[in-house]
């Protein structure tokens, strides 16, 4: 019997006090976004809200818990952004809305940081010593490697696949000092918006296993934005090392995302992008379940070992309050399947 499991990457938006105070403090200009060595004041208030995150999701009833990444005033390009191997360059549209984050020019050898993981850390702390913390598991977050380096500047490896590669290592390495996770969510949008060219699928989805390879929790490739292509499928599905791999069934081509499975299989697991992660209209918790039986009704299959239900994008999009219904459409939808 396949499980089904509420649960997003994380992503949240900033509390409205905390966005006020946050600005206070850092500044308003590109230079005063977070570089990696804020000051205790800082330091202080993205405690709160990491706090406030973690109480957000167990209230809801989501069976695992992210860290929310208040932190990451660049998206997902955040493990770059306060690299000391990056410099930051100029404002670049984030994927097809209204979000910006800093350019990371990478210009030396990328090193282990460790501040995702140190993030972690207090988000698995948090979970620990909260109320009805023992029914939920924690889950990590990053970026992909192929999606990290299409938002990035390469200016020092100087060819596409050993950057992928350096990406890759950089982001295992941080894997490697996570505390102990259920799963890891990779978020790879690009592989959607801007796929590699025909022939160089293996070089993205080798990229992916590395990471993938060094956890021993379940690794989600959760992509976003749309359909993949039939080809790159197939090469995730085959090679990317993955347990499950993330589908939006949001969006508008959702068929293409149903004949892929059809078509190719799937791993053993799937994510299902469920909730509208750009639109503040809240879905109910059975229209949410509805599109998970649909979808499963399409695959000839018995049945998936387990079925995320999740956002089809990241929740930073939208006010505090839906975001927070959203949480609990999602876990209310997992409550009516079961």
């Amino acid at each position: 019997m396949t499980e089904r499991v509420a649960a997003t990457p994380g992503l949240y938006p900033l509390p409205d006090r905390a966005k006020e105070t946050l600005s206070d403090l850092k500044g308003h200009q590109k230079g005063d976004l977070l570089s990696g060595d804020e000051g205790e004041a800082i330091v202080a208030e993205y405690d709160e809200v990491r706090a406030e995150y973690v109480d957000d999701q167990l209230d809801a009833g989501l069976d695992l818990i992210s860290e929310g990444q208040g932190r990451w005033d660049d998206m997902i390009a955040h493990p770059l952004t306060v690299s000391d191997a990056v410099e930051t360059g100029g404002i670049v549209r984030y994927y097809d809305n209204n979000n910006f984050y800093r350019d990371p020019r990478v210009v030396d050898d990328l090193r282990f940081s460790g501040d995702v993981a140190d993030e972690l850390t207090d988000a698995a702390d948090l979970l620990a010593a909260a109320d009805g913390g023992d029914d939920a598991s924690l889950a990590a977050t990053l970026p992909g490697p192929y999606s990290l380096a299409a938002l990035a500047t390469d200016e020092h490896y100087g060819d596409e696949a050993e950057f992928q590669a350096a990406v890759a290592e950089f982001l295992a390495d941080e894997v490697a000092a996570f505390p102990a996770h259920e799963t890891l969510f990779l978020l790879e949008p690009s592989l959607v918006t801007d796929p590699p060219a025909e022939g160089d699928e293996s070089t993205a989805t080798d990229a992916i296993a590395t990471v993938a390879d060094a956890t021993d929790a379940d690794v989600v490739v959760q992509t976003f934005y749309g359909a993949l292509g039939e080809k790159l499928y197939a090469h995730l599905v085959d090679e990317a090392g993955a347990d499950a791999i993330g589908l939006d069934l949001v969006a508008g081509d959702r068929d293409d995302t149903v004949y892929n499975v059809q078509e190719f299989g799937s791993t053993d697991s799937l994510s299902l992008g469920l909730v509208e992660g750009q639109n503040t209209l809240v879905e109910e918790a059975e229209t949410v379940a509805e599109r998970v039986e649909w979808f499963e009704s399409q695959i000839p299959l018995e049945g998936f070992d387990r079925t995320y239900l999740t956002p089809n994008t990241e929740l930073f999009y939208l006010p505090t309050n839906k975001y927070r219904e959203k949480l609990n459409a999602l876990a209310a939808a997992a409550e009516v399947l079961d």
